[in-house]
């Protein structure tokens, strides 16, 4: 259903929390407006009139807009809309546009709650191979996504994977952290394991805590040790000097608020300062005596400069990355978040502060809000509650993650967020206005990020005005109507000052006071800023008072004029010389009757004149508006040049689009016969037709071909004779042969000379062969080829068979 402007002012709609869908990524560095802009068009749909045709564009080798009505462009690329205000805005996505809405930043940022596709890709990246993971790492990075995201799937891999812990916990060999992931597999699966076996690791652990000298050490035996305290309440894992190795982990730690990685390595990361308020957080909770409290000020010192260094955005969203990129162990800005976050939730626990993100989804946006109990941590200290909500923000924001590790690091710190007992709630907006879709028979309730439940709230309209005027509000300030079963907010319509246009709406939520605001464990909520999000309300365009005409051009008066009716077909025919000018006028009024200009919403202007020669070269003109008319003025004598001397016929067509105009056009209007000069002989020459690309693939031109005739050949007759005279000298060899007499009498007896006589006469049978063989089948060169292996052949056994001959006459003779 397409949404027009009088139909959305009788029009009252309800839209519900999860009514909506969407299967948005985002990418935190984007331009946020043009993002969503972009969004905006992408989710319009085109609603094409019979007889109505659309003004495409594409860009050519020079970067320049081209434009033409065809689908391809001549390289074979799809054209694209030259005026998507031709697209109509569906009910349901107009109000989602309206009123999915709460507060953000300056700018809406787009960014969608865990929800079922982290379910489905969580499945498919951390599925095992033969009921088992290559490493207990990669066994806990997925069943503590499988346990965020609440899917069951500890029963297919529990069997192999707890004797795998079991293993790695019972070897002595184990290296710390092989045992911090065994530990953390078992905290989650539950496996068998003695408290015997836990006391040995922990005996072993103090050792090396003791000694460690880098963080990764510090990190992985105190977080074990962890570990072990809250599996088995037995087994004894209080460190005696946890002073001594609180100093020494904070010996690692730079004036910047990064962290070394060990005392022999220079080079600090933020990744590591994360490594390292989790340790120093386990060794607050191991400490058999309490730590000096200057040394966790000092703590927070850190970490209040570590937060000067952070990347953010405009809309809010903060994150962590390394400073140097070219460290031995450097980590992408998704890992050093995850870490850094860690880190904080894991001291803020240990400090009588918890850190939580609670979010909500009211139409389809997501509020995150963080809480933290008594503000001990943050607001004692001046790091600001939308700081944290800035890093909730980005890991929202990077939408579902393609590799497992960076899946499970999104995962894990917003269940770090949102893992708190206790709080103090600044809260934030973030929508998804721009890519919904309304589904009539679904609803939800109002929702964080895994689940809890948001505080009420109530989110009002603040103002509305136009792009052209910022100083006065179209609408009033009000706040939405609240639905208790849907759990949705609406607005009933839109008053009628409010006309086609483009608008920003400013919306923003008020909280509502808690009941029990002197209860020990009341939640205070803080909201964000407000949001303005662009409107576009599309209607039905008038085109009035159309006319075309041909001046004289000395005195302007009119020498023909005819009016135009763009409701229906025109096939206006004019004439004209290049003394006279041309001349195109209309009017557009808005359904209010309003004089209407379109919005250079893209780069160029939307009404177009084109003038196509019958040699198809096209000269495509800007109609500006004066007032309340459009109008454009064609000197024929000063386009001459322009117009390559070429009289002739040329088609007439007007286009004219914006992002509101439901009913945009590209329309022939008719012919206009010019007569221009000769063209000079230094004139410059139209250019050569376009070649349409694909006529290399048509038919080709047939080739003629005529064959040479073949020679006359010889009778047969004398065909015949000439083959008698080749056969004449065998026939006369074998009668020789016979004449003289042939007979064996003196061929060799003795082996050797026998085999080579034979040899001999064998040879000189397959020449005769091959002959035999050239006639019927054989080509010339194989022929040469086969009778020069023959005849070196026949050349070594004749020569010895002959002088076999020859020696044996010399001894009769001498005899």
């Amino acid at each position: 259903m397409a949404l027009s402007l009088g139909q959305f002012r009788k029009l009252i709609q309800h839209i519900s929390p999860q009514n909506l869908k969407s299967s948005l990524t985002l990418n935190p560095s984007a331009n946020t407006k043009h993002f969503l802009l972009g969004l905006l068009f992408g989710a319009l749909r085109l609603k094409k009139k019979a007889g109505t045709m659309y003004l495409q564009y594409y860009i050519n080798e020079n970067g320049n807009k081209v434009y033409t009505t065809k689908k391809e462009s001549p390289l074979g690329e799809a054209t694209q809309s030259a005026h998507p205000g031709m697209a109509t805005i569906s009910l349901g996505l107009f109000l989602v546009l309206v009123f999915a809405i709460a507060i953000c930043h300056a700018a809406a940022s787009v960014f969608q709650p865990i929800s079922d596709s982290h379910r489905s890709a969580a499945s498919e990246l951390f599925a095992p191979a033969d009921g088992s993971y290559g490493s207990l790492e990669e066994a806990y990075e997925a069943l503590r996504s499988f346990e965020v995201l609440g899917i069951n799937k500890k029963s297919d891999i529990r069997a192999a994977t707890c004797q795998s812990v079991v293993d790695k916990l019972g070897s002595s060999s184990s290296a710390p952290k092989d045992l911090f992931f065994a530990l953390k597999v078992n905290s989650i699966l539950d496996c068998e394991v003695k408290n015997e076996v836990l006391e040995g690791i922990a005996s072993r652990l103090k050792t090396i805590v003791n000694s460690a000298s880098s963080l990764h050490d510090f990190y992985y035996s105190v977080g074990s040790l962890v570990l072990i305290k809250d599996q088995s309440s037995e087994v004894d894992v209080l460190l005696a000097d946890a002073g001594g190795v609180f100093h020494s982990i904070k010996s690692l730690s730079q004036s910047d608020g990064r962290w070394r990685f060990s005392s022999d390595n220079p080079e600090a990361s933020t990744y590591a300062a994360g490594l390292a308020l989790e340790a120093l957080s386990g060794v607050i909770s191991l400490a058999s005596s309490e730590i000096d409290q200057s040394k966790i000020d000092t703590l927070k010192s850190d970490v209040l400069k570590l937060f000067d260094s952070i990347e953010k955005y405009d809309d809010g969203t903060i994150y962590f990355d390394e400073k140097v990129v070219d460290l031995r162990e450097h980590q992408s800005p998704l890992s050093t978040t995850a870490s850094v976050v860690r880190g904080l939730t894991a001291f803020a626990t240990v400090t009588s502060g918890n850190i939580k993100v609670i979010g909500s989804i009211l139409n389809g946006a997501f509020f995150p809000a963080l809480p933290l109990q008594c503000s001990f941590f943050l607001e004692n200290n001046g790091v600001p509650g939308d700081k944290i909500l800035g890093l909730a923000k980005f890991f929202l924001g990077v939408g579902i993650p393609g590799n497992a590790k960076d899946f499970f690091n999104q995962i894990d710190s917003l269940a770090s967020l949102e893992s708190n007992k206790q709080g103090f709630y600044p809260t934030d907006i973030i929508t998804s206005s721009y890519s919904a879709f309304i589904d009539q028979e679904r609803s939800a309730p109002v929702n964080t990020v895994l689940g809890s439940s948001a505080p009420p709230l109530t989110v009002k309209l603040v103002k509305a005005f136009s792009s052209g005027s910022k100083a006065a509000s179209k609408i009033a300030s009000q706040e939405l109507k609240f639905d208790k079963e849907s759990g949705s907010h609406f607005l009933d319509v839109l008053p009628e000052s409010v006309d086609v246009g483009t608008y920003t709406f400013v919306f923003e939520v008020v909280l509502h006071d808690s009941e029990d605001s002197d209860s020990e464990d009341e939640k205070v909520y803080a909201t964000g800023g407000s949001t303005e999000v662009q409107i576009f309300i599309t209607g039905v365009i008038k085109i009035e008072n159309a006319e075309i005409a041909v001046l004289d051009s000395d005195i302007g008066s009119i020498e023909t004029q005819k009016k135009l009716d763009f409701a229906g077909e025109n096939t206006v025919s004019l004439s004209a010389n290049h003394l006279q000018k041309l001349r195109l006028s209309f009017q557009l009024t808005t359904p209010s009757g309003h004089a209407f200009k379109p919005h250079q919403v893209f780069d160029g202007p939307q009404v177009f004149l084109k003038l196509t020669h019958e040699t198809k070269v096209e000269h495509i003109f800007v109609v500006g508006s004066s007032g309340q008319r459009f109008e454009k003025i064609l000197d024929f004598l000063g386009l001459v040049e322009k117009f390559y001397y070429l009289s002739g016929s040329y088609d007439i067509q007007l286009t004219v689009g914006d992002a509101v105009m439901e009913n945009s056009f590209l329309r022939a209007i008719g012919q206009i016969d010019l007569d221009l000069p000769e063209a000079p002989e230094k004139a410059s020459r139209p250019p050569s037709p376009a070649v349409d690309p694909y006529s290399k693939f048509g038919p080709k031109a047939e080739i003629a071909h005529i064959f040479r005739v073949p020679e006359k050949r010889p009778s047969q007759e004398l065909s015949l004779v000439f083959l008698g005279l080749v056969l004449l000298p065998l026939i006369g060899f074998l009668v020789g042969l016979l004449r003289l007499g042939v007979n064996l009498k003196n061929f060799p007896t003795s082996a050797v000379p026998a085999t080579f006589g034979i040899l001999f006469h064998v040879g000189i049978a397959a020449v005769l062969l091959l002959y035999v063989l050239f006639w019927l089948k054989l080509d010339l060169f194989t022929t040469l080829k086969t009778l020069g292996l023959l005849g070196v052949f026949l050349l070594f056994v004749g020569h010895r068979i002959l002088s076999h001959l020859a020696s044996t006459s010399s001894k009769l003779k001498s005899a």
